[in-house]
């Protein structure tokens, strides 16, 4: 059973940083794009980061430079490194992976307050 299970979210105040992890079980991991997706409260879910199977990232432009994305396909985990966080930086975080088929996380939660 496909399994990918999100980690390292929390709470932060602004300007902090956090680190989510998402690893992947019972896929070929190697092969799969992997993307970050979060849903803030009220909204739809909007795309964060993707990471092509040979690396390649894309970013939404309003936080590149921010947020990097990242994946080891030697633990089979892809990584969204969150630096100067902001309160609309809130949301529930979401791994995303694609290629033969589509696999959701569960979701972290983010929240970014004072």
């Amino acid at each position: 059973q496909v399994q990918l299970v999100e980690s390292g979210g929390g709470l932060v105040q602004p300007g902090g940083s956090l680190r989510l992890s998402c690893a992947a079980s019972e896929i070929m991991f190697s092969m799969y794009a992997m993307a970050w997706y979060r849903q803030a409260p009220g909204k739809q879910r909007e795309l964060v980061a993707d990471i092509s199977s040979g690396g390649r990232t894309n970013y939404a432009a309003s936080l590149k430079g921010r947020f990097t994305i990242s994946r080891d396909n030697v633990k089979n985990t892809v990584y969204l490194q969150m630096n100067n966080l902001k309160p609309e930086d809130t949301g529930v975080y979401y791994c995303y992976a694609y290629y033969r088929a589509k696999y959701w996380g569960q979701g972290t939660q983010v929240t970014v307050s004072s």
